[in-house]
């Protein structure tokens, strides 16, 4: 009769621990980076499975990443409060892409969207993402994998 009761008690506080984690998750914040690598992921498995390009910009105006192929598009809304700015930059080959302005570093070569190819590349590119005019994040794609590239100060020693 122990044991049942014992395990009563476990099954019911499985199920309350099951319940309150889908509430934690549910009322996180996401981020400017999570909505991105999910508009940068769902690009490249449209243009995989469908074998056509797709473009991806970001529209200032309605805070949202847009997926455009010839057929039609998909907007990814970024919930986040106050200013937003997302730059796709260009990596040039030997050539500056900064100049510093003020004593803050500007980007030169942005792009008004990035492709993702049919054979699972994508252009060569880094997102800068800015959230209320604070430091920029950059993040660099591998054109290859349309993975992120973990940078130099990442890794582990």
């Amino acid at each position: 009769m122990e044991i049942l009761v014992a395990l009563a008690l476990l099954a019911l506080l499985a199920g309350l621990f099951v319940g309150n984690v889908g509430t934690l998750t549910g009322s996180r914040k996401v981020s400017v980076e999570e909505v991105f690598w999910k508009a940068v992921t769902e690009a490249r498995k449209y243009a995989l499975l469908q074998g056509t390009d797709v473009r991806l910009s970001f529209e200032k105006k309605e805070k949202a990443f847009k997926a455009s192929t010839s057929e039609g598009s998909q907007s990814f809304p970024v919930p986040v409060e106050g200013e937003i700015e997302i730059d796709f930059l260009g990596v040039a080959k030997g050539g500056r892409t900064t100049v510093l302005i003020g004593g803050v570093l500007v980007e030169t070569q942005t792009l008004p969207f990035v492709t993702f190819y049919a054979d699972g590349t994508c252009s060569d590119f880094r997102a800068q993402l800015r959230q209320d005019n604070g430091q920029p994040r950059y993040v660099r794609i591998d054109p290859w994998t349309c993975a992120p590239i973990i940078a130099q100060a990442d890794t582990l020693r």
